[in-house]
């Protein structure tokens, strides 16, 4: 599996969330040009999993499309992209909160 998610990205829209399975897993938000605003996850707790999630996210500002990945170690694999963000451009996503970001080790991606 890569580190980075690689899939096209969807247009951000109530109709496009609610075609998302109840599943866990980890999202990224993106702007119009591509750029990662937001990285989250749907984990065992996530009322409806990544649908609700991202339902719950439709006003975040700035995003207008993402992409998605189910996985059930959502929390290494969310800590795993945040770290993948920071080594390419050493901060985090616009939107992600540093306050409620966990602890993030260092990653050396290839």
């Amino acid at each position: 599996m890569a580190v980075r998610l690689t899939k096209p990205f969807t247009p951000f829209s109530a109709a496009e969330v609610e075609k998302l399975p109840g599943h866990m897993g980890v999202f990224e938000l993106a702007d119009a040009g591509g750029e990662v605003v937001y990285i989250g996850y749907a984990g065992g707790r996530s009322l409806f999993g990544l649908r609700g999630e991202l339902g719950a996210l439709l006003n975040v500002s700035g995003a207008s499309q993402f992409r998605t990945e189910v996985n059930t170690a959502y929390l290494t694999r969310y800590q795993e992209l945040l770290m993948a963000f920071m080594a390419d451009h050493g901060r985090l996503p616009a939107e992600n909160d540093a306050d409620k970001t966990p602890r993030l080790g260092r990653l050396s991606p290839g």
